[in-house]
């Protein structure tokens, strides 16, 4: 099967949904299908998978007459779909009747772009007209699925995403190591965050749990892993300012450790050094999170908020406190790292979760969709 692939970012640009794209790319080939993706400028191929760089800096209107173009030889065109990834253009929204082939959307999720002042009602019906209008949808989380579902939406499937990190340290990297070397005592709590920091992650409640874990005499830290801010959502910086005012108000300064940008390798080893990883999401844990993929591919005792909907996957598997409840968060993660058993237990079920989300697996069921919506 020819499958071009659309998206709003892609690797070197810093995303989870350009970094989806990629390993579902990469799988896909693996299975012996032909990739083609269509990107912006800057974002390079790859053996057996060809990029079209064929949007610059913002993205447009005209996005889609080339998209039109070069979807011509494709047998199907999977859009990419997060509104952030499109500068919150609406465009994309009309890209189904607008190209040859059957478009499959994928759904990260379904926050509705800007339009214009007062568009409120208007920026729903462009993401249902988007869902409405294709070929076929894949929801990422059963949250969306059941909303894409009440909008009258078929074909749609639910296929959930994996993590894009390597699970490898450096070798020769221990986590006392790697504690020594950021003068964290070993006995301390360490927890590890990982992703962006914007509202919906929940980074701002971490900071007030340490601050209230702190406050009750334990000797916790925090490692932030990763960058502060993607590449399509720029609204990040002024949250992160936020997240900054909040540390140095607590006086917390000396005890969060921030990684930056780093490979693969280096989130592992900042992720085994911890004790207990927080993902804290203001709406509530869901499937459609690439750092909770990554946080159970790398076996941590993770402590996360209250799923909107029932998750099977995750039973047994996470610790939970209500969203937007840092006395609740604080609580939660200083009982898991009371308990080792507990921890021990966590960690198990998480490994043994993660293989629900490989990507082999995510690649197959998505071709075999494709191949259902093309009959």
């Amino acid at each position: 099967m020819r499958i071009g692939m659309v998206t709003g970012e892609y690797p070197p640009m810093q995303g989870g949904v350009g970094a989806f794209t990629r390993e579902v790319a990469r799988a896909l080939v693996g299975w012996g299908h032909e990739v083609h993706i269509f990107t912006r400028e800057g974002c390079p191929g790859e053996d057996n998978i060809r990029v079209e760089a064929g949007v610059g800096e913002r993205w447009t209107w005209a996005a889609n007459r080339r998209i039109a173009a070069w979807a011509e030889s494709m047998d199907v065109v999977n859009v990419q779909f997060q509104t952030a990834a499109y500068d919150m253009h609406p465009s994309i929204h009309f890209l189904p009747g607008r190209v040859d082939p059957p478009v499959v959307v994928t759904f990260h999720d379904l926050r509705v772009p800007y339009l214009f002042p007062k568009a409120g009602p208007v920026r729903e019906w462009s993401v249902q007209r988007l869902a409405q209008h294709a070929h076929g949808v894949i929801a990422t989380d059963r949250a969306d699925e059941a909303r894409l579902l009440a909008w009258g939406v078929e074909p749609v499937r639910w296929i959930p995403i994996g993590s894009n990190v390597t699970t490898t340290p450096p070798s020769g990297c221990t986590r006392h190591g790697w504690r020594a070397e950021r003068s964290i005592p070993q006995d301390a709590l360490l927890i590890s965050y990982f992703g962006f920091l914007n509202e919906s992650k929940g980074g701002l409640d971490l900071v007030e749990a340490l601050a209230r874990l702190v406050a009750a005499g334990i000797d916790a830290h925090l490692v932030m892993i990763g960058g502060r801010a993607g590449s399509s959502d720029p609204t990040n910086s002024g949250y992160g300012r936020q997240v900054d005012a909040a540390i140095a108000g607590h006086g917390l300064t000396d005890r969060i450790h921030w990684t930056g940008f780093v490979a693969d390798e280096w989130v592992s080893a900042a992720f085994l050094a911890s004790d207990v990883t927080a993902l804290p999401y203001r709406d509530g844990v869901s499937l459609r999170r690439g750092t909770l993929m990554a946080a159970l591919a790398h076996g941590r005792a993770i402590v996360t908020t209250e799923a909107q909907t029932d998750i099977p996957e995750l039973d047994g598997v996470v610790e939970t406190a209500p969203p937007a409840d840092p006395d609740g968060l604080a609580d939660a993660l200083e009982a898991v790292w009371r308990d080792p058993k507990r921890r021990t237990t966590l960690e198990a079920a998480a490994r043994s979760a993660s293989g629900h989300f490989r990507w082999d697996v995510i690649a197959r069921r998505t071709a075999d969709f494709f191949t259902e919506v093309l009959g």
